[in-house]
């Protein structure tokens, strides 16, 4: 169980130090949301805990390797297909959609930004 613990501080600690490449305005955003599914996730079974460490381990890899390629204006983030969609729950869903709308308040709010001398 230890060495389990220690995998998920481990985790846990990489993506809020992985966040800090974000830009400033989607740093917050992420942490937190960060914080809040590791909080909410902290007492399940080990299979469910298993399948949460590999997907994350998973937004970790590509979000560093989009990090590492990152030139100024390109975008972060990954195409969702249906398909994959369709694997979501009514909840992950709303989560998704919050984020979304978020997310592209805060892309127009930087883009006006930038128009402005």
């Amino acid at each position: 169980m230890s060495q389990h613990i220690s995998r998920v501080r481990a985790l846990y600690k990489g993506l809020l130090k992985l966040h800090r490449g974000l830009p400033l305005e989607f740093q917050a955003l992420g942490t937190q949301y960060v914080k809040e599914e590791f909080r909410a996730h902290k007492n399940i079974k080990q299979a469910e805990a298993e399948i949460f460490l590999h997907e994350w381990t998973k937004y970790y890899v590509t979000l560093a390797g989009q990090l590492s390629k990152r030139k100024k204006k390109q975008e972060i983030g990954m195409y969702l297909s249906p398909e994959m969609l369709d694997n979501f729950s009514q909840e992950q869903l709303g989560q998704l959609y919050e984020l979304f709308q978020e997310t592209t308040r805060m892309s127009s709010k930087e883009a006006k930004g930038n128009n402005n001398p």
